[in-house]
């Protein structure tokens, strides 16, 4: 049976109780955000990645992300959750194209192959191999907000991390915004992202929200400080404990951990269900929200057995 209006408002004010972005909770919001969501369309689609990003928002259990996406949102595409395959599946991408459909949301997650079209296609139009980076580039013409799921699609991540022989990476492996660098891009990265950071910024596109950026493309709202200042061993580092091996109480910095240097709020915000923190569990930061991830210089990833 066809979702009510009343069901869907009524699902959008938990939602937007969920992810807790200032301003959404108001008088006569709820009507807004419906009337938005079945009026822009969102379009989602993955190149070098791991289905991570996806995986990590379907995860929520705060919010119902499964049924707002596949029932409340217009989501006219997304290669983990289509049901058609083939040119069923991509033949909704080219009619956007061809149709030129104007003014949806396009999420990019995972990052883009330069050297050759061939190490990340999408569908075989014609008999041929049609490449991912074609696609983003040929979707970003119509696209009103554009959205770098994930620090792949942000930043190159581990697709375009430095290989271990020194001979750089095969692919060309590069984030959005080297393939489209006169478009403006909001970056929600992490490996993966929190599912209320990429819930809350498709929301505020939605709502045609101006969504304030730092100097890396990333929201402030959740990026605006640094693990470093939310962690719960904070008061251990300004006492000066600090851990020895893994596994000791204490500050975790000279272990590794990359809190420091890193901008998030999963300390406050804690990993879904508000179980736990990467910190508060013991492991330390990696440092995944961050552009230089995950080369991050001389100190990570769990680079040091003991301090």
């Amino acid at each position: 049976m066809a979702p009510t209006r009343r069901s869907f408002v009524k699902m959008m004010g938990g939602f937007g109780a969920a992810v807790c972005f200032p301003g959404v909770l108001v008088q006569g919001c709820r009507g807004v955000l419906g009337r938005a969501a079945h009026r822009t369309p969102v379009i989602w689609i993955q190149g070098q990645s791991c289905s991570g990003c996806s995986v990590s928002l379907l995860n929520s259990i705060d919010v119902d992300v499964p049924t707002l996406l596949t029932e409340h949102v217009s989501l006219y595409f997304h290669q983990t959750l289509s049901w058609g395959t083939g040119d069923a599946a991509t033949g909704v991408l080219r009619n956007v194209i061809q149709r030129q459909i104007k003014d949806f949301v396009l999420v990019v997650e995972g990052s883009l192959p330069l050297a050759s079209e061939m190490y990340c296609t999408l569908g075989t139009p014609g008999g041929g191999h049609l490449g991912i980076r074609e696609w983003v580039m040929e979707l970003a013409e119509g696209a009103r907000h554009i959205i770098a799921v994930g620090t792949c699609a942000a930043f190159g991540g581990i697709p375009a991390a430095a290989g271990r022989d020194a001979g750089g990476q095969p692919t060309g492996a590069a984030p959005l915004s080297t393939v489209l660098p006169d478009r403006k891009i909001v970056n929600v990265p992490g490996c993966p992202p929190h599912p209320d950071w990429i819930a809350g910024t498709i929301v505020r596109c939605l709502l045609g929200r101006r969504v304030k950026l730092d100097a890396f493309g990333r929201p402030l709202v959740y990026f605006g400080r640094t693990v470093h200042e939310q962690c719960e061993r904070l008061d251990d580092f300004k006492k000066e404990r600090f851990a020895r091996f893994w596994g000791d109480e204490g500050c975790l910095y000279y272990l590794g951990c990359l809190g420091i240097d890193t901008h998030c709020d999963i300390p406050a915000r804690k990993w879904v269900g508000g179980a736990n923190s990467c910190t508060g569990c013991g492991s330390g930061c990696i440092g995944c929200t961050e552009e230089v991830f995950p080369d991050f210089g001389q100190r990570g990833l769990y680079r040091h057995r003991e301090a």
